[in-house]
C-alpha cells in the first residue's frame, strides 16, 4: 500500500519513541495495530463493493443484451409463423378452388344423364335345377352326409 522501506520504518520507530515514550509505546502500536486492521477491512470492504456493483452492470447490460437477442428472436419466429400461416391459407384457397372446379366439372357431366331414367333391373328368376344336376347333388349330399344323420335315400326303420 505505502511504499516504506525497513530504514524508514526503523526512523519513524525512533521517533515514536522519543516523542511518545517508551512506558506508552506498545499502548499506541496496539492501538495503531487496530486501526491499521479495521482501515485494511473497510478498504477491502469498499473494494467488494465495487467489484459487486462493475459485476452487476455487467450483468445488467448482458441482461439488456440476452432481451435484444430475446425480442429479434421473437421477431423472426413470428414474421415466419405470419408467413407459413399466409401460405397455409393460401394453399388452403387454391384447394378450395380445385374443389369447386372438380365440382362444377361433376355437374356438368352429370347434366346430360339426368334426362334419361335408368330403369332398375329386374330380380333374377330361380334357375330351374336339371334333373341330372340334381341326382349328382343328392348323391354327393350322401356321401357327405355326417354320422348322426340318415342319409336321404334310406328310410327310417
Amino acid at each position: 500500500m505505502f511504499d516504506i522501506g525497513a530504514s524508514e520504518i526503523f526512523v519513524i520507530g525512533v521517533v515514536a519513541l522519543i516523542v511518545i515514550g517508551p512506558e506508552r509505546l506498545p499502548r499506541v502500536a496496539k492501538t495503531l495495530g487496530h486501526l491499521f486492521g479495521r482501515l485494511q477491512r473497510y478498504v477491502s470492504e469498499v473494494k467488494s463493493d465495487i467489484n459487486r456493483e462493475i459485476e452487476l452492470e455487467e450483468l445488467r447490460a448482458l441482461k439488456a443484451t440476452m432481451l435484444d437477442a430475446a425480442r429479434t428472436i421473437e421477431q423472426s419466429v413470428t414474421s415466419q409463423v405470419n408467413y407459413i400461416d399466409s401460405e397455409v391459407k393460401q394453399a388452403g384457397a387454391q384447394v378450395q378452388e380445385q374443389i369447386e372446379s372438380a365440382k362444377q366439372e361433376i355437374e356438368s357431366t352429370a347434366a346430360p344423364v339426368t334426362g334419361i331414367q335408368l330403369i332398375s333391373p329386374a330380380p333374377p328368376a330361380p334357375e330351374a335345377v336339371p334333373a341330372v344336376a340334381a341326382d349328382t347333388t343328392r348323391a354327393n349330399s350322401d356321401t357327405s352326409a355326417r354320422p348322426d344323420q340318415q342319409p336321404a335315400n334310406d328310410k327310417p326303420a
